[in-house]
């Protein structure tokens, strides 16, 4: 992810990710100001008590505040005893009151922003071309897409109004203390360039740590769903050993990436103490003198007052450390998040995509050249033609670039010369939508979603009745299982279709492709892991599969095209021969020789292209 290439624009927006995180907060400007306004509320009533308790002991000397004089005079104790203590449970009252107030609205607040930032990370993800998914590990990119959101969710809940609580802490205590003594004050704040120093020089140093923290956090990630995704291979290959290892050292390096973090973090606030005890001697040291020696400076409860307030004002500071910590661990979320959204898809819509185009089926390979990165070219000059309504069956050795011509015709990949039309459109003039949705595909890597068979034969399809998902599922000579479950089509496949064969997720995958029923069926090896007998089933429906359709059938197994109308046989990138199933193996070429080792002819002398 971080060795992908970002515009200019998105570089600079990169280095701000804060900037960027708080621009999600504008359509909730509204709430913000609710949480906001009522944290401030409540952080001034929560410093009201050393001012109470400053004025009950000056009451007490005859030195009431003169506010309060002003209210019950200074005559009868009872007067001013009562107003102090109803005022003590109005403030209290207040402040609960403005507590529930903003804590209920930053959560609000950090479930709306996590929700959109999660939505608009998940987009991009899922509109990133398949090389992004074949070049990433999974447990990284799902480390990016959650577990850094759920960062910055926890951030907008308790960070923000944190640090917002600190610069009313900092403004109110400040004001109150340089009205009353502003020598006093002077000593008592004396430290406070030292925390805020401090405080400075720690974010810096803090947060390239966390920023290793969160890559170290991915690359584990990626470790265990890798190992739980191939858990069958692992025992198989009794590895257990083998893989906990490696789980054991990328654990070992997020602990040495949070160690580092940590013995930095973990010093921070013993040395900010120290610097808040010398400013709290000094106001004790000098305000004692001050009433001793009758200077009449400060009063008793003016002393209180400092002493008290100077530690609700300094020792919260302490918390500067942990309140940077959480903004580190934030922005360094937010990078990697935005990094997410700020690099654009390789494979995108046209500027001016050709309206609704009518797909019939008929395909070209116009000298077509594909290359991998910067590896040697797979297909080399690929040419030729597949009319609409046709059956073309795809041989080939192994790495002849089968499969590749399937991802460009899908435009999962772009070709790097030549073109790739269907019915004359360039593949790169249409709407990926309009594209993919005219082009069904069975995958020999089929994919099932955790839900029912009904489901998954349905996906992404609205509105489709039982009886239609029965009958693509017997074309696919899957409803005769379906039909001894007890659940039939209600019945859970299981994460990645756990619960079913391999044979029985290849037909259910054939009967999601019949579904749909597009102008174009591709089945890349779609028998290639069902027995023999199903394997001929499926042959015997594939005309009536096929039937009105454009059919591109790649096939190991050649006897699943051997009643294709054409087959096209590719070496090394190349069209090396093209026929039907007898022209081909009366020419004694590629594909006879391939057709001989799967037929059994082969002898020791004859030769073997596989």
């Amino acid at each position: 992810m971080e060795n992908e290439v970002l515009t200019p624009a998105a570089l600079i927006e990169s280095q701000r990710p804060m900037r960027r995180l708080f621009s999600y907060l504008r359509p909730y400007r509204k709430h913000l100001v609710f949480a906001a306004s009522s944290s401030v509320a409540n952080k001034i009533l929560d410093l009201m008590p050393p001012l109470l308790v400053a004025w009950a002991i000056d009451a007490l000397n005859r030195e009431p505040p003169w506010w309060l004089a002003a209210i019950v005079g200074t005559g009868e104790p009872w007067p001013m005893a009562i107003a102090l203590a109803a005022l003590v449970i109005v403030i209290f009252a207040f402040e609960s009151l403005f507590q529930w107030m903003y804590q209920y609205g930053f959560m609000t607040l950090a479930q709306r922003v996590q929700h959109d930032l999660r939505m608009d990370a998940y987009r991009r993800v899922q509109s990133r071309e398949i090389a992004f998914f074949e070049n990433h590990r999974m447990g990284e990119t799902m480390s990016m897409v959650n577990d850094d959101v759920n960062q910055l969710e926890r951030f907008l809940n308790t960070g923000l109004n944190e640090l917002l609580q600190l610069i009313v802490l900092f403004f109110f205590a400040g004001w109150v203390l340089l009205s009353t003594s502003w020598q006093l004050a002077l000593i008592g704040l004396a430290p406070l360039p030292i925390i805020v120093w401090g405080s400075l020089k720690f974010q810096r140093a803090i947060s390239p740590r966390y920023s290793a923290v969160r890559q170290k956090v991915g690359e584990m990630s990626s470790r265990l769903e890798n190992n739980i995704a191939g858990i069958l291979v692992i025992k198989s290959f009794t590895a257990e050993k083998f893989e906990s290892s490696r789980v054991e050292a990328a654990s070992a390096a997020y602990r040495a990436a949070n160690h580092s973090a940590i013995k930095l973090s973990a010093l921070y606030t013993p040395l900010i103490r120290m610097a808040i005890a010398v400013g709290f001697a000094g106001v004790l040291l000098l305000g004692s003198y001050w009433i001793l020696a009758d200077e009449g400076i400060v009063t008793i409860g003016q002393l209180v007052l400092f002493a008290t307030l100077i530690q609700r004002m300094l020792w919260p500071l302490t918390r500067m450390g942990e309140t940077l910590n959480e903004f580190e661990r934030a922005r360094a979320s937010a990078r990697r998040t935005f990094s997410v959204l700020d690099t654009p898809p390789a494979i995108v819509d046209p500027v001016h995509p050709i309206a609704n185009p009518r797909i019939r089926g008929a395909i070209e390979f116009d000298r077509v050249v594909f290359t991998y990165g910067r590896g040697i070219p797979v297909l080399r000059g690929l040419d030729f033609k597949v009319r609409e309504g046709e059956m073309i069956g795809i041989a080939g050795t192994t790495g002849a670039g089968k499969s590749t011509l399937i991802k460009l015709l899908l435009r999962l990949y772009d070709v790097s010369g030549g073109a790739l039309r269907i019915d004359g459109y360039d593949v790169r003039d249409l709407k990926l939508e309009d594209l993919r949705r005219n082009i069904a595909l069975v995958s020999q890597d089929v994919y099932l979603f955790h839900g029912t068979i009904r489901d998954n034969i349905a996906y992404g399809l609205d509105g489709v009745t039982l009886e239609r998902v029965a009958e693509a599922a017997s074309l696919a000579q899957l409803n005769d299982f379906v039909q001894t479950l007890p659940e039939k089509y209600d019945t859970v496949v299981g994460e990645r279709g756990i619960k079913l064969s391999g044979g029985q997720r290849q037909r259910l995958s054939i009967a999601r492709a019949i579904l749909k029923n597009a102008p174009i069926l591709v089945l890349d090896e779609a028998t290639s892991s069902v027995d023999t007998e199903t394997e001929r089933a499926i042959q015997q429906n594939l005309r009536r599969l096929t039937r009105g359709k454009t059919a591109l059938i790649i096939a190991h197994r050649l006897s699943t095209i051997r009643h294709a109308d054409r087959i096209i046989v590719l070496r090394d990138g190349q069209l090396e021969e093209e026929g039907t199933h007898n022209d081909l193996v009366a020419r004694g070429g590629t594909y006879a020789d391939l057709w001989a080792v799967q037929a059994g002819e082969v002898t020791e002398e004859a030769p073997r292209t596989l």
